[in-house]
């Protein structure tokens, strides 16, 4: 039974003559012979309407997506209230279209997979109950689906990619180090003690109001970050990673945000201009502000890679590492991360761009994987909730804590179990005991990989 917690949502009940409409409309006979498992996965997670249809052995057979980015532009940011209506308008259109395009009836489905949390209560709501809805109609299994764990199996879909291997996961709203063993089963080494690298990034794009800059104007705030930083000169001004002699593998972005609207604030005065208006420097600060987020991202990434191999809990012959979440689609974070890898002989993997973002494929793949395992697989969805929090990263996995702390010589033991989405599993526990290589070579390995990323005329800073 899937564990629920007590300030989980209820779900709200959408108009039961819309989820009629469409139910009837693909209520027709004929319908094509289907050889392999279908799961339609529907994620609303925050502001994009997803749907898509896929089979087991990876095809996506028809997708669909609405962005309300456009809408969130305007007001500075996502607006729940805002946010859970656009979904509603948008959501029966949306698996409409997925499903048209895949050519696959609601009675064809082998289960429906949907994103239950973590997220915005209110958009999280819309997708639960119109899913609820399509379960109880026409008695497909449901299978709950945690974004996270969506967003670190993609890889598996496009790759060829067996267990172990470590991810990190880095959007506007997470961001951790995890060793996946299996579909539910997370080894967590790291994660944000605050915001995530995409809201950080997105509050310092608003300080630079680069919604008023005609190249940016269009963008999210990362990306607006992202493509401005190619114009400046990350040299210009010197901010430095945070944590940098902090001996685990978390991350913390509130001090970047909190030393960028000071600089920002001092060059506004220096120029005489108001706040709000577009600093000539602006570039400059992007570019110095993406530099140190790309820094901070791979040495905690180097200190977790190392971590594993000495405890060979990755593959001496085939370790990999997989980014994903919207900030992986950055191309200059991308090739910090890369030199990381190829100093420490592992592959680097991404999914491709449209995948690292908040999509339907990634749920109906999760579902996939899931229904393959036989894992928190639902036939009575009558007391299932959303999870907006999810208790932070603790619902979804149990956090080994400490794992990297101390790298000089500590030893201990803990214990992690399997997701709570498993459900009906009581958690094959994992014991790993915690010795690292000494603080000697990990720093001098670090100063090496740290050279290279701050060289002048090393490839990393070329990239820009």
């Amino acid at each position: 039974m899937l564990m629920l917690s007590k300030t989980a949502g209820a779900i709200p009940r959408p108009p039961r003559s819309n989820v009629r409409g469409f139910i009837r409309r693909f209520n027709v006979q004929p319908r094509a012979l289907f050889h392999h498992k279908l799961v339609l996965g529907i994620e609303t997670s925050c502001d994009d309407t997803a749907a898509a249809v896929v089979d087991e052995t990876g095809n996506v057979l028809g997708e669909a997506l609405h962005s309300q980015t456009e809408v969130h532009l305007k007001t500075g940011g996502i607006v729940p209230p805002v946010a859970q209506q656009l979904h509603r308008e948008n959501i029966q259109r949306i698996v409409e279209e997925a499903l048209s395009a895949s050519g696959v009836s609601p009675s064809d489905l082998s289960a429906i997979a949907t994103t239950i949390k973590p997220g915005l209560a209110l958009s999280l709501g819309v997708g639960l109950s119109f899913s609820v809805q399509l379960v109880n109609q026409f008695k497909k299994p449901f299978i709950p689906i945690h974004h996270m764990e969506a967003h670190a199996l993609t890889i598996r879909l496009t790759h060829k990619v067996g267990f172990p291997f470590l991810v990190l996961l880095i959007s506007g709203g997470h961001c951790l180090l995890a060793l996946v063993q299996s579909v539910s089963d997370f080894l967590l080494l790291g994660k944000s003690l605050d915001i995530a690298p995409g809201d950080m990034l997105d509050k310092v794009a608003r300080r630079l109001s680069l919604i008023k800059h005609p190249e940016c104007s269009t963008m999210s705030g990362g990306k607006a970050i992202e493509h401005l930083a190619k114009e400046g000169n990350r040299f210009h001004f010197t901010i430095n990673p945070p944590m940098q002699n902090a001996k685990n593998c978390d991350f913390s972005f509130t001090g970047l945000q909190h030393v960028t609207d000071k600089l920002i604030t001092h060059k506004e005065k220096e120029e005489g201009i108001e706040k709000g208006q577009i600093l000539s420097s602006a570039a400059d600060i992007a570019a110095a502000v993406q530099h140190a987020t790309a820094c901070h991202l791979a040495k905690r990434t180097h200190r977790a890679i190392l971590f594993c191999q000495q405890k060979n809990l990755l593959s001496p012959a085939n370790a990999v590492l997989v980014v994903s979440g919207g900030v992986a689609s950055n191309l200059y974070i991308r090739r910090a991360l890369e030199i990381v890898a190829n100093a420490t002989q592992c592959t680097l993997l991404c999914p491709p761009p449209r995948l690292c973002t908040d999509n339907g494929i990634m749920i109906a793949w999760n579902g996939i994987e899931r229904l393959r395992a036989g894992l928190g697989i639902l036939h009575d969805v009558e007391d299932i909730r959303y999870e907006p929090k999810a208790g932070e990263i603790v619902s979804w996995l149990r956090v080994l804590t400490a794992l990297t702390e101390d790298l000089d010589s500590v030893s201990s033991t803990h214990t992690v179990a399997h997701s709570p989405l498993n459900s009906g599993s009581r958690g094959a526990n994992i014991q790993t005991s915690m010795c690292s290589c000494t603080q000697t070579v990990y720093m001098r390995t670090v100063r090496h990989t740290l050279n290279i990323l701050n060289e002048k005329s090393s490839p990393f800073v070329v990239l820009l």
